[in-house]
Order: structure tokens, then sequence, then C-alpha cells
């Protein structure tokens, strides 16, 4: 193999892939940078100027094409840097990382360092640009100009995304400008009197994390180009020996390789363990703390936008990548840049999810930053250990306890867990030069030293304490400092493992037996990626019934995020191709778990245990690196002209390119490794990559819902539009899968409802997905906004201006008059145009957040189907439109819109009660309407009717009917979904009755429409002499039709037996022919409902109150039950009640029991009686004058209450009354059949019940 085919054809085994270094370009000299948002009344020295990849090696590699300009600006972020001598001219250390289409990640590790200017060409540059400020800020600050300090004024009113970077050096600016007009201040330069310097950036580019490995690397380079004394060897040596030479240790082995002044050591994790994770958990958590920590990465987990604030870019680098690292087993699925610079900051605007970071600049504030979507971002200043979460943000599971958890690893590491630096003890440390002890340390870190060597090293170590000897090593450093170097990396390499093992270990635990909820419903994999849309990949709402309610919040949110979907999608893939490495690891920590778990009952109930692999996995770190396994090989002169490589202190040499541009590969060892480990490490490369084989990403790249990271880093207008038409179009289709996923799941509750299936959605998720549909609407508003404040919020703000504006007064008393409407019988104006409201919400949401104010308005609008047309309303003000919004952004793509808002109608074919249940402190307006039967409604005049109307939320309490009207009109916090109704009258006269058809609820701000029917008399001496009726609602479309229901999507819930079911069982003739086993089933329906009602989660479950009262519900099985063959001696066959028996009954066994006649062979007086008695004399006490109907009603829901109805059932049966009661074939006759409806009813005794308060009112048991 030649040298440049050895150079590229290995380069996926090697250590590193680039060389690079950056700087000023002194044949084009000073550009300015545009991009960087600075003024000229800066200070030139103080401007940033663009920077140049000066060289890099290898030109190219197969795998990873070099992106010249990405990379300029990754190592550079600022541009060029100048100073003088009389400033600080410390180097400072940063990384990067570059994603790439396919999932893959390549780290950059940069040393920038300053070096003096040379040039002639570009100190002339400086002078002359100095000169020129110099005379503008004298000239300027001569004359005082008002109108300078009214534009200041209005500026920032428009606080656009394209002045973010000038309002964050606002301050700075100001302060230069204030001393830049005196020599030999700050920002001054004389190039008689100063030197200029300008920074240069090292770069090392490698495919994997070896953080600690590469910053040694490129400081013992630099340290060498500034020491006084040459290096061994040239420079370049050091530089092809990394590139060519040094590969990659294999998995679970460590690799020694040379530096300029000593040896470096790098390690991989092992196949079983977590993947590679150099960059210092300790530190993040110092920076941030705990509590900050974890709600960060909760913001993570959920994909919230993530924005990262701070003046060191290692920081931003530090904090994002402990972000990615500790959610092992899931990877970050959108834009990750944790370096954003000045001319990216266009990327800031992206209506999706992000995590990115951007510097700030010395004196700059929070308040100066202005961010279209900042009111849905999690923004994180880490210098000031700050974490701005997004409202409602839930909390991670077993919060508390993973807190403590936490604290305890920080702690046993000596770091606090609030958060905060540590100061290193001062202390004087030891300063050996000895030959001999340098070899002892070389061995100790190869671990050559066995135990008595170890302890001869560690006296020599004391006895050098004590010494205190000041001899420098060559290196720059003490000997003792290398020491402390050692030791100190070796800590955070031990804490990192600690940290991610107590986060994996929670992982784990809630995701345990997540295969258990995985669909496999494809038979290839073809078919399934072509109907992956509509395919159901995880079963969400089983795998919640099971978890703790406490842990719902946040796992209902998470698993609707790509990143648990890329995760599951992966697990269904695996059928068909190899697992993602990832997801293998995970696997496999879940079987070994499972092996070493003996406490099955406890990983069930998901009780929190503490991580108990951290020490076990720290110690294989620890191995590794005293030990190396590999040594790389050392350094060479390479073949290089006379006068080559020759050294100046100061000045990083211009590097000769003919031997970097290809590997020379003279050593038969460093090839013999290379093509013998060539397939090994190109496998555990793609594992630590986190992720799958090209070939396998191809087939499945829709499931990584990622934009092309690499355009994402190009600058260049087109590519700036480029980007925004691919958010336009994700936006869209974001939209097309919500609504779509929306109705797929909301029509799976009502297919329940009519008895077609199985619940696959809970009132949680239902919640969850509708706070996808607020972040989404938020997001897409926020696209191209040019205004802070909610995106959404402030755009209709602005349209209730404008409109305001427009609004004659005619107008506006029409407007108010809706107050005034009346209604028709059965029927309902819609009220709430957008405006309303808006009005609504503002009047009603003190407290609130504009946030929190745009999601109620979206939610009111969604319960009454209006949230189409309102957006669509709101978007037709073109002109504001224009105003509020950018070019590129998504409200002014016409198509895109119109398609949006089509996606968003397909919602109406559906119901929700989203407003409704969520802001329940509300105050709504009701209006009841009574209907009577109409060729009697002329009755009604004569009654004084009231109404008590409940819900979900509580009741209404009793309500007057004014005299001669059929309806009221109330205000009274939120009910929730209304369940039942209370109907009564006070007048007991004989003329006040009334046959009542149904009474009509409505809700005058969401528009819903609530029947109750009745069908039935009230009043005395008619029926059964009810004076009041307890009715069960459904809910209908706002028509108030009958059969209006069937057409809204969700079918009505069973109602209040009505008169139509009454009349069958009118006559005696119609009871004596209802067949037995049809009475039977029904009952045993009935009770299987509740049966199933109580199996499911309470989220789940509906309304009880209509399982027990409803029409097929408990109570009127039962009634028909007693019913059958019930004789009759009343005349004309008027209906015969069951109450009546009930009745008989007890006072039969009241008086036999005075009498001493109970029969004792067949009956004898036990609790079973005593509490049948005790209660039905108890409900015919009661004040409520509910009639024979709501008496039994009532005898029923408490005897299930109290779990005493199984036992009742058989007393009636075996009572001597009955058989003179009831004919010879009634069921209540029959052993067998009481029996088997007193075992039926005896399953019910499980379950708690709890009745609601109109059911029971009045009744003291």
């Amino acid at each position: 193999m030649s040298g440049t085919a050895a150079a590229t054809g290995s380069a996926s085994c090697r250590f590193a892939h680039y060389f690079v270094v950056c700087g000023v370009d002194t044949e084009t000299g000073l550009e300015p940078d545009d991009g960087a948002g600075e003024g000229f009344e800066q200070s030139p020295i103080r401007r940033s100027f663009k920077s140049k990849v000066l060289v890099h090696y290898p030109e190219s590699t197969d795998k990873n094409p070099f992106n010249k300009d990405a990379i300029n600006m990754l190592c550079m972020p600022r541009g060029l840097s100048f100073r003088t001598q009389t400033e600080r001219l410390d180097s400072q250390f940063h990384s990067f990382t570059m994603s790439f289409d396919d999932g893959t990640r390549s780290y950059g590790f940069v040393h920038t360092f300053y070096e003096e200017v040379t040039s002639a060409q570009i100190i002339t540059a400086m002078q002359t640009l100095f000169q020129m400020h110099h005379v503008e800020h004298h000239s300027a600050s001569s004359a005082s100009s008002p109108s300078s300090s009214s534009s200041t004024a209005s500026s920032p009113s428009t606080s656009s995304m394209d002045s973010l970077v000038s309002s964050l050096d606002e301050s700075d600016a100001e302060s230069v400008a204030g001393l830049s007009s005196c020599l030999g201040c700050a920002g001054s330069y004389d190039p008689a009197r100063d030197t200029l310097y300008v920074s240069k950036a090292l770069c090392l580019l490698t495919p994997l994390p070896f953080l600690q490995a590469a910053r040694q690397f490129l400081s013992q380079l630099h340290q060498a180009v500034t020491s006084h004394t040459a290096p061994p060897l040239p420079i370049e040596s050091y530089i092809h020996n990394i590139l060519y030479e040094v590969p990659l240790p294999p998995p679970g082995r460590s690799l020694r390789f040379h530096g300029v002044q000593g040896p470096i050591v790098c390690q991989r994790p092992g196949p079983g363990e977590l993947p590679l994770g150099e960059f210092p958990l300790g530190e993040a958590f110092s920076l941030l703390g705990v509590d900050n920590m974890v709600q960060l990465i909760t913001c993570a987990l959920l994909e919230t936008q993530v924005l990262l604030c701070s003046k060191d870019y290692q920081r931003l680098m530090t904090v994002a990548e402990g972000i990615t690292t500790l959610i092992f087993p899931f990877q970050w699925q959108h834009i990750y840049l944790p370096i954003v610079s000045a001319p990216l900051h266009h990327l800031l605007e992206a209506p999706v999810p992000f995590l990115m970071g951007i510097q700030r600049r010395e004196g700059a504030q929070r308040s100066s930053l202005h961010l279209p979507h900042e009111a849905n971002m999690c923004f994180v200043d880490i210098d000031n250990r700050c974490v701005e979460a997004p409202e409602a943000l839930p909390e991670f599971p077993n919060h508390a306890e993973l807190i403590q958890e936490l604290s305890e690893v920080l702690l046993r590491f000596g770091l606090p867990p609030q958060g905060g630096v540590t100061k290193k003890p001062d202390t004087a440390s030891p300063h050996l030069s000895s030959l001999v002890l340098e070899d002892l340390m070389e061995d100790r870190r190869n671990g050559n030293l066995g135990g008595e060597e170890l302890a001869v090293l560690e006296r020599l170590q004391a006895l050098a304490r004590r010494c205190g000897g000041e001899k420098m090593s060559d290196a720059g450093k003490t000997l003792g400092h290398v020491f402390e170097e050692e030791e100190e990396e070796l800590k955070a390499a031990k804490l990192n493992i600690q940290l991610r093992e107590v986060f994996a270990g929670r992982f784990s635990a809630m995701f345990g037996r997540y295969e258990e909820f995985v669909i496999h419903s494809a038979l290839d994999l073809d078919s399934w990626l072509s109907n992956r849309e509509g395919t159901l990949s995880f079963d969400k709402g089983s795998f919640l019934s099971v978890q703790p309610a406490t842990h719902l919040h946040f796992l209902s949110r998470f698993l609707e995020t790509c990143m648990f979907s890329s995760f599951v999608d992966g697990k269904v893939i695996s059928r068909w191709a190899e697992r993602e490495p990832l997801q293998q690891l995970f696997d496999s920590r879940l079987e070994r778990d499972r092996l070493y778990d003996t406490d099955e009952e406890d990983s069930r109930n998901c009780r929190y245990r503490k991580c108990t692999t951290g020490f076990e996995s720290a110690q294989a770190v620890e191995r590794r690196l005293l030990k190396a396994d590999h040594t790389a090989i050392h350094p060479h002169l390479l073949d290089m002209r006379i006068g080559q490589g020759r050294h100046q202190p100061g000045y990083f040499p211009k590097l000769q390119a003919d031997v970097l541009t290809q590997g020379q590969n003279t050593n038969k060892w460093s090839g013999r490794v290379t093509a013998s480990r060539r397939t090994e490490l190109k496998r555990s490369t793609a594992t630590d990559h986190l992720g799958v084989d090209n070939e396998q990403r191809q087939k499945h790249a829709f499931a990584r819902k990622t934009l092309h990271q690499s355009k994402l880093l190009d600058s260049s207008p087109q590519a700036v539009t480029q980007n925004h038409r691919e958010f336009v179009d994700g936006l869209l289709s974001e939209c097309r899968l919500k609504t779509k996923r929306m109705l797929m799941e909301r029509m799976g509750k009502e297919s329940v409802e009519l008895g077609q299936g199985e619940a696959n959605i809970t009132g949680l998720q239902e919640n969850t997905l509708i706070h996808g549909l607020c972040d989404l609407l938020e997001r897409t508003w926020g696209h191209g906004l040019q205004l802070k404040q909610s995106a959404l919020w402030s755009h209709l703000l602005h349209y209730q201006a404008a409109w305001g504006k427009n609004e004659t007064p005619a107008e506006s008393q029409g407007c108010s008059s809706l107050d005034q409407m009346t209604f028709e019988e059965g029927a309902l104006l819609l009220r709430g145009s957008l405006i309303q409201d808006m009005r609504f919400i503002q009047t009603t949401s003190e407290g609130l957040s504009e946030v929190g104010q745009a999601r109620a308005w979206i939610h009111l609008a969604l319960e009454k189907k209006m949230l189409s047309q309102h957006l669509k309303e709101l978007l037709t003000n073109q002109e504001l439109l224009r105003q509020l919004y950018k070019c590129h952004a998504f409200l002014l793509c016409e198509e895109e819109r119109e398609q949006f808002l089509f996606h968003l109608l397909s919602l109406n074919t559906v119901d929700y009660l989203c407003f409704t249940r969520v802001f329940t402190s509300i105050s709504i307006s009701y209006r009841v309407v009574i209907i009577p039967m109409k060729k009697l409604s002329i009755a009604m005049a004569a009654v004084d009717p009231w109404v008590c109307v409940s819900g979900e939320l509580g009741d209404s309490g009793v309500r007057q009917i004014t005299k001669n009207t059929q309806e009221i009109y109330f205000q009274c916090k939120n009910l929730g979904r209304l369940s039942t109704l209370q109907l009564g009258q006070e007048n007991s006269g004989l003329l006040a009755k009334c046959l009542i058809d149904c009474v009509m609820v409505y809700n005058e701000i969401t528009g819903h429409t609530y029947k109750f029917p009745c069908g039935r008399w009230l009043g005395k001496g008619v029926g059964d002499g009810s004076l009041e009726r307890v009715l069960i609602g459904q809910l209908v479309s706002p028509g108030g039709e009958e059969d209006a229901g069937r057409w809204t999507g969700t079918p009505p819930e069973l109602a209040s037996p009505s008169q139509s079911v009454r009349a069958v069982l009118g006559s005696l003739g119609s009871r004596s022919r209802m067949l037995s086993s049809e009475v039977q089933e029904d009952m045993r329906e009935a009770a299987n409902n509740l049966v199933k009602h109580f199996h499911k989660s309470e989220q789940e479950r509906g309304n009880l109150t209509v399982l027990l009262c409803g029409e097929g519900g408990l109570v009127l099985s039962l009634e028909n039950f007693l019913l059958h063959g019930l004789k009759s001696n009343r005349l004309f066959l008027r209906n015969v009640f069951v109450w009546d028996f009930v009745e008989k009954a007890v006072v039969s066994m009241e008086t036999a029991d005075q009498m001493g006649d109970l029969h004792g062979a067949t009956m004898t007086r036990g609790p079973p009686c005593d509490s049948l008695c005790h209660y039905v004399n108890a409900i015919n006490a009661s004040p409520r004058n509910i009639g024979k109907e709501g008496k039994f009603q009532l005898f029923v829901c408490l005897g299930i209450r109290d779990r005493l109805l199984s036992a009742w059932l058989p007393l009636l049966a075996e009572f001597p009354l009955t058989a003179r009661t009831y004919e010879d074939g009634a069921l209540l006759r029959d052993r067998a059949a009481v029996h088997s409806l007193s075992r039926i009813l005896h399953t019910l005794n499980e379950f708690t019940i709890t009745l609601e308060t109109a059911l029971v009112k009045g009744v003291d048991l």
C-alpha cells in the first residue's frame, strides 16, 4: 500500500483525522467580520476580523471530507482577536463537535494562543483603522447629537434577531468608546510603542471525544513552540505521528502515545460499558448545581428548545455534551450546535427543537438578548448558574431521590451539590528533576511497578514535598503538578462514570420492560417502512397504565418525543437488521439486571433503587488509565530537506506540506497494527459514533428527523434560505402528523365508547397531545417573528389592537348585545368570535403569562371547533403579517399556510373538552332550559321548578327558576363535564304537574350542549308522585337536536331511562312477555361494565353515575330483573313499581318479627335483614320527594356502595311474600337465577364505589 493510500484508507481507525491551523491570512489582509454585528464605534483592536484556515492535513479523507468554512468558524467563532503587550495574552482551550447527516459526529479540540504580528501589511492596516476611528470618535464626541439618543431609545422596539450580537455588545461598545480617545488606554494602539499580537488556533479533529489526550497534545505542541529550547524533533514529526501512526485504542483497552513533552494515555470503554464520554460532568454539575442540571436534562428529554449562554466556549461544550451523555440510551435527534458563532445566529429562529450555545460578551445583560421563542425555551445562563425552564415542565420521575443520589456521588468527590467551583488548597508542590524518578513515573503510568516499587515511589514523593525542591521539569511543570494532573484526570473519569451510571440506572428502572410494549405488526422491513406513519409501534396506553401515578406527567410527554420514537423504531427494525450499538448495549444491560434482580416485586413497583454498578465501572476505567495496554510508535525524523523544521521561539512554524499531506508508513509495527485491527476498529468506531452502518441508516433515515446538519454551518445567503425552506416544510409535516395522531387516538377512544374496541388513550395522553399542538403553534408563529413575546399571543394582541381601531360604535353595540341573546327551544346561537374569545381569556386568566394565555386560547378554540377558523381569520390581515414577520417566515408562505390550516380543520371531526378539564378554576356562564312535552307545555305555568347541575368538578347549587319561565341563566365556577342534573319543584299542589321531555344545559363559553332526557312526570298524584328527578346527561351538538350527537364524532353517553323505555314496561302484559334470558344478559352486561370501569386507569375511566343509573345501567337492569313476573291487581293496568314490593317486604319482615312469626325454619332475622329494613326506612324518611323510581335508584346505589346488595337479593327471594307477589316463572323465584345474580353482584364488592352527592343527598347512612 502506498503512503497516500495508507493515509486515506486507514482514516477510520486513526486517532485523529485532521490537524488544522487557523489564523490571519497575510496575503488577503484584514477583512471585517460583518456577521459579528459590531459597529464602527468600537476600537479597531476590539473588532472581529475574518480568520482563515491556513493549513490542514491531510487534504481530505473518504468518509470525513474537510469542511473548511465550518471548521474555521468553529475553531475561531469570534474571528481574529488582536491584543497588545499591555493586555493578557493567555492561551485558551475549547472544543466543538460537528454532526453529519448520517448521525455520526466528529470532535474538534482547539488551542488558541496569541502570536506577535510580523506582517507589515497587517500592522499598517491596523494603524490606519485606528487613526480613522480616533478622528471619527473625536469629531462625534465634540458635537452633541440629540438625535442619537432618540434613535437609541427607539432601538429596543425593533429588537430583531439581526441585532442580537450588537445588543450583546452594547455595554462593551459604550465602555470602549469612552476610553479609546486617550492613547495608552485599553483599546488603543500606537505602533511606535505597542507590540501587536493576533490569535492563532491549533485544532485536532478526532472521531471520538478524546478530550484529555487531545488537550495535552495541543498544549505540549504550543509549549514546544514558545519554549526557548528547540524540541527534540521538528514539529512536523509529532503532527505526522498523531495523524498517521497513532491508532484508535481497541475497545476495553488503553493506548499510550508520545507528545512533544511526554507520554499521553487515552482509553476506550469495553463492549459492555457505557460509551466514551470524557467531557467532565463534575464541572457541568459544579457550574449549574444538581437541581438545575436535572431540570436541564428534563428539558432535553422532552425536546424543548435549549439555549446555553456563557462567555467561555468550553463551558458551552461541557454542559451540552454532559446533557447528551447523560440521556443514554436515547439520542438527541434535532439541531445540535453547542457553539453558534455570530454568522449562524439566524438559527436561533429555528422553529424546531434545538440544543445550541452562544457566547455572551463581557458586560452584556440577559435583558438585552431577544429571542423569538423565548417563552417556550429553556434558557441556561451558565456563568450565573441560572436555568429558565418553560412553563408547566413536569418533574423527572423520583426527582427528590435522584437529586439525593447525585448529591451523594458529588460529595464523595468533594464537590458541593449546589454548585460552585471549589478552591484547590495552595500547597507547595514538589519539584524533582531526577531522571530516575521520571522513569519511575513513566513505569507507574504503564502499570509496570509492583507493590514494593510503588511504596518506594511514594516515599520519594513524600521526601520531595518535605524538601520543597524548586527545579522544573523540561515540560515546564513540576513533577508534582504532573502527579496532580494525573490524579485530577483519574478523579474526573471516575466521577463521570458514576454520574452516568446513576442516570443509566434510572432509565433502566423506567424502561426495563419496554420490549413487552413494542408492537411488531409488519411482516418485513419494506412493508413497515411504507406504512410507517400509520403504524403504531409502541403501546403507550398500556405502558402508562403500569407506571406510578407520579411518573405519568413526565412519561406521557416523553413517549411523544422523536428520541423515544427513534429508539422504538430501532427496536422494531432489529427484527430484520442488526441492532444499533446503543440499543444493543442498553438491552444487554437490562438482561443483566434481570439476571441478578432477585426482588421481582420491587422492580415491578418501580421503587427507587440506588445505582450499584458505578464503583465497578469506575474501577475498570481506573485500571486502563493506570496501566496502558498498548504503546503507539514514537515520533521519529521524517524525510525532510535540510533547513526545514527550523525552531523560532514564540512563532508557530510554517509546516512542510510535502511530509504531512501523506502518511509515510515507514514503521512495520504501525502498518501491522493498522491492518490487523482495521475491521475491529471500524466496528467499534461505529459504536462510539452512536449509530449503525450507512446502509441501515439509509433504510430508516426517516426515523432521524434531523435537518442536514452540514448545511446548518453554511452561512451563505443561499444556504440560509434553503434552511428556512426546510424549516417550513418540517413545520407542515409535523402539523400533518400531529393532527393525524390526535384524530387516530381520539377516534380510538370513541370506538371504545361505541363498544368496538379497547381504549388506547388516557385523559393524560390526550392532554399531552394537545400540549404538543400548542407547542407546535407557538413555534410556527415564532418562525421569522421580529418581536420578543409569546409568538402567538403577541400576534393576537396586535390583531386585537388593529381590530379595535377599525371597529365602529354600531359594531361595538352589536357585539355587546350578544350578552342578551335569547334561545329558541333546543337551539343555541353560538357566541365567541376570535376577539370575544380573546377578551374572555384576558378577563378570566389573571396571573397567567403570555404563553399561558395563548395556550388557554388554543384550548378554548379547539373545544369550540373554531381553531382553524380563528387562525384563518387572524391571518387575513396581510399588512399586520408583513409588519410582524420577516420574508422567510412560515406564515408568509401562502400555500403551506393553507395546508397547515386544512390539517387543523380536520380536528373539528372529534370532540375535545380540553379547556373545560384543564382550566378548572375559571367562572363559566350556563343557561338551563326545561323542555316539556309540547302538547302539555301549558302545564308549566303552575310549576315552580328548580335545578342543580353537577359535573366532574362540583355542582352549581340549587338554582330557582322564575315562575312562568322555562329557563335560567347563571354563572358559577367551572363544573367540568356535566354528568347529572337534579330537577324539582317547590309546589306540591295537585295542579302543579308537568310531563318533562328533557332539560338542556348550554355552556355559554365553550358552546357545548348537554341534554338530560327525562320523559316522566314531575308532580303529585301522577306517575310515581315524584317532585324531584335525578337526570343523567349526554353531550350533543350545539344545535340541540336529539340525534345531533351522532354527527359530532363523539358518541353520546348513556342517558336517563327515557319515556319510550318506560312505555315498554307500561303494562302488566308486556312485563309477562319479557324474556328471562334477555333480562339476565342485561344484568350481566351492566355488572361487567362496572368491572371494566374499575380495571381501567383513573385517567381512562368514564362516568360511574352513567354506569349505575343510565340507560343499560345497573339500576335499570336490576329493576327489570325484579319486574319480571311481578303480579299486579291495579285497575286499568297502570304502572307498578318495584319499590312497592320492597316496601311491603320490609313491612312484612318488621311485622312478623314483632309477632314472632318469621317462619324460623325458612327465615332467620340477621344482619342482612336488619340492614335491609334500616336502609329502606332511612330512604323513606328522607326529606326529598324523589318518588318511587328515585327511591329504588337510591336503594340500589347505597346497597352496591356499602357491599350489601348481593346479600339483600337472596333475602327478598326467600321471603314468603315473594311467592304471593310473583308468578311461578318469575326470575326472583328461580333459585339458580337468584344465586347467579347474587354472585355477579358479589364480584362488585371488591371495588370502592363513590357516589355523586346528587344521588345520596338527604340520606344519612
